[in-house]
């Protein structure tokens, strides 16, 4: 018996009826998701990227429920308002509660953050459940130095009074370490989001290959180094320089060897 994807029923008329500005954060958020199935971050259909809705109305954009990472487009994603009605869902498939109530507290309190991305990478979970959390041992992590927030585990997040324990850790960060769970990192863009999860990933790969050394001692740069290099990254914090146009494009271009799919 042949089963029908849910593919099958998306609009092919969502670019015409959603603004322009709004079409270019679909297909930035789209090409988000394929970039994270190209670099096998993913956790089958679990986890979620979010984009904030041009315009007046607290609306943010999310995955279906249902779709694996590479079967995102710009035309399949949901829209949902900061309440959690679904304003427009071309699957009909829904999307993860719990996805929602992470990414509904952190773009109902912090205005100034349009994307959140969020991971359940093996290296990223092990570095959340270290006491330690993410060490300054390697030059991607360094530079995350003073900008990395943590927030205790407290099972599937389906309980929506935890929006407000998230927020509160989370602070005025944009990178979060949820323990025992996973990576998140937002920004003022889809752009800018991607390259500190990019980054983020990368350190804590590193960190966990280091540690894997029999009796291997770590060395720590001093405290000078690393106030040098936080200084250094500052520009990769605020997330207007030209680095984040220049890795985004990069990614783009490397994406589109293969895929140019997420367009549609």
């Amino acid at each position: 018996m042949s089963s029908v994807s849910p593919l099958s029923s998306v609009s092919k008329n969502v670019r015409q009826r959603v603004s322009p500005e709004e079409w270019e954060v679909r297909v930035k958020l789209a090409a988000a998701y394929r970039l994270a199935a190209l670099f096998k971050w993913t956790d089958h259909i679990y986890t979620h990227f979010s984009a904030r809705v041009p315009g007046p109305d607290e609306h943010f954009l999310i995955n279906a429920f249902g779709l694996l990472f590479d079967e995102i487009t710009a035309s399949n994603l949901v829209k949902v308002d900061i309440d959690g009605t679904i304003v427009d869902d071309p699957t009909g498939l829904g999307i993860n509660y719990a996805g929602y109530v992470i990414h509904s507290a952190i773009h109902g309190a912090r205005p100034d953050l349009q994307a959140v991305l969020h991971t359940h990478t093996r290296d990223g979970i092990a570095v959340s459940a270290q006491r330690d959390g993410l060490l300054p041992i390697s030059q991607h992590s360094i530079g995350f130095s003073g900008r990395v927030a943590y927030h205790g585990y407290e099972g599937i997040a389906l309980d929506l009074d935890e929006r407000e324990r998230l927020v509160a850790d989370l602070g005025d960060k944009s990178v979060l370490i949820l323990r025992n769970h996973g990576l998140l990192t937002a920004g003022i863009s889809v752009e800018h989001a991607f390259q500190q999860l990019h980054v983020l990933e990368r350190a804590c790969t590193i960190q966990i290959a280091a540690q894997a050394g029999s009796n291997a001692e770590l060395i720590f740069p001093p405290a000078e180094v690393v106030a040098k290099v936080e200084k250094q990254a500052e520009v990769f914090k605020s997330g207007d320089g030209p680095g984040v146009a220049r890795h985004w494009n990069a990614l783009i271009r490397q994406l589109e060897r293969s895929d140019t799919a997420y367009k549609e």
